[in-house]
């Protein structure tokens, strides 16, 4: 028995130690934890439960018989995250550099397959440098297997992506099937190609940061959802956030205590829209002001600033927030912003997360650049995606909403449940000066005519009582009001039933 007991000991002591005292010091150098070392910030102490630690790939070729560490570089298991049971991976990169074996990938699908059954969350923190090419094959279907096990999680439980080190090849396709990736500035990439392979083919020169940073991805390619400092950031970040997510597709995200009062009053409201309908103004202002504690987490800050979307609270209850931002391209929706605004609000309505929409939008953003990007079929997507939910949709339209950018924008007749206007709305086919200037384009040469014309259409479509009339606008509130009508209806609607037709799935325009 004491063999046993200490031939164990040796064992765990040999998996815990990773790559050994030369690699976990060289991981520090270069400002990363250890693969443990991050579960143990990202669990509650004391909650994380390891499995296979002792698992160990069975590669015989390039010598590799005589290059085996229990755990073959990566940590796999379940714990407490805010008291809620979480599962995770944690990619070792001190053992042969985190690359993906057929054992390794097998450990991954485990906790998977897990997470799935028990309805619970999976965290994967990212740091490999690819597939383990002396395996071959038998890597690429270790890949294979993880990205079907991804397909089968979507829209289960939440699958949250760490890139806490390089992400290269096929090891980038399983975190962009997770519904959020978060990366570590400077020390994390993101690339199906390195720059070396980039070099050779195409002859262009470019750093591992320009081509897959932590910049890059959250400011252009829209890959990450944000970025943080370090890796104690990152995985403190990635607590609160889990706070708003929900456990899986079947339970509602459980509410947090809060002292704000529910039918708070926001008097700076009142003044947040300027009197000249032509300057901007910051609609996170009015997001902060209805969230619980004025406490908003923000995504994809940094890509397509016309258009914010995040996660808040009222009166405890997690919220979806969608909102055309003024001070960038006044709003206009276009391409990036459909596309970031859709996927968002397909996640919310696949994990039963209210949606609130804040809507100042002046239309489409015209030019050829948007008209060959193929702005119509993304357009589509946000209005298909808004179209599509079930949830409770409350929207509130606090400026202009005008041409088919006011239909997409969660209107009425996408069956938004409540749909406000602030008193300073227009809604309208378009602005007033443009749509008299193609009404009476004989009086185009006499200004005085057109300024008069401007007034009389702006007094009659330039308001929200054209639609009020026509139902398309439940009421016209107060801004200080707008907290307390969210919170009043967001109670209302919670037991909300609403279903779609029955079909295999749908054929959104991708």
């Amino acid at each position: 028995m004491t063999d046993i007991v200490d031939r164990l000991a040796r064992k765990r002591a040999a998996a815990l130690a990773g790559g050994g005292e030369r690699r976990v010091d060289a991981q520090h150098a270069k400002g990363k934890l250890t693969a443990r070392e991050r579960l143990n910030v990202l669990f509650d102490a004391g909650t994380f439960r390891e499995w296979d630690m002792f698992v160990e790939h069975d590669c015989t070729d390039f010598g590799m018989q005589d290059n085996r560490i229990p755990g073959d570089g990566v940590v796999i298991g379940y714990g407490q995250i805010n008291g809620r049971l979480t599962f995770a991976f944690s990619q070792d990169f001190t053992v042969l550099g985190g690359s993906l074996s057929a054992a390794h990938a097998k450990k991954i699908c485990k906790v998977m397959d897990h997470s799935m059954r028990v309805g619970a969350p999976l965290i994967g923190l990212n740091d490999s440098g690819g597939a383990r090419i002396q395996e071959g094959v038998a890597s690429l279907g270790g890949y294979a297997d993880v990205f079907q096990k991804n397909v089968l999680a979507s829209g289960v439980v939440p699958q949250i992506s760490l890139i806490m080190g390089p992400c290269a090849g096929g090891a980038v396709y399983s975190p962009a099937m997770t519904d959020f990736i978060f990366m570590v500035r400077d020390s994390s990439y993101m690339f199906v190609t390195g720059p070396e392979v980039v070099k050779t083919v195409t002859h262009e020169t470019v750093t591992q940061e320009e081509l897959g940073g932590a910049g890059t991805h959250t400011s252009k390619s829209s890959v990450a959802d944000g970025a943080f400092n370090n890796d104690i950031e990152a995985l403190e970040q990635a607590r609160r956030f889990m706070s708003f997510m929900p456990q899986n597709n079947r339970e509602p995200v459980p509410p947090v205590k809060t002292s704000d009062p529910a039918n708070r009053l926001c008097p700076a409201l009142d003044r947040l829209v300027p009197e000249n309908p032509n300057l901007p103004y910051d609609i996170k202002e009015l997001i902060s002001a209805v969230c619980d504690e004025h406490d908003f987490f923000e995504l994809q800050a940094d890509f397509a600033g016309n258009i914010i979307i995040g996660l808040g609270r009222i009166n405890g209850e997690t919220i979806g927030f969608v909102a055309n931002q003024p001070m960038v391209l006044a709003g206009c929706l276009d391409i990036n912003a459909s596309r970031k605004a859709a996927r968002f609000v397909r996640f919310c309505d696949a994990f039963s997360i209210p949606i609130v929409t804040f809507v100042d939008v002046p239309g489409f953003l015209p030019g050829t650049d948007q008209e060959y990007g193929g702005i119509i079929k993304h357009g589509a997507k946000l209005l298909f995606a808004y179209g599509e939910a079930t949830v409770p949709k409350i929207t509130v339209i606090t400026r202009k909403a005008y041409g088919g950018a006011y239909d997409v924008m969660a209107s009425k007749h996408l069956r938004g449940d409540i749909n406000y206007a602030w008193p300073t709305a227009e809604i309208a086919v378009m602005g007033s000066k443009g749509a008299v200037e193609i009404i009476f384009r004989a009086d185009r040469d006499d200004p005085e005519k057109i300024e008069q014309r401007t007034e009389e259409y702006r007094e009659k479509f330039a308001n929200p009582f054209i639609a009020g009339s026509l139902g398309f606008i439940d009421d016209v509130i107060d801004p200080n009001a707008t907290r307390a009508h969210l919170s009043a209806d967001l109670s209302m609607l919670k037991n909300k039933s609403l279903e779609n037709p029955w079909k295999k799935h749908d054929n959104i325009p991708l």
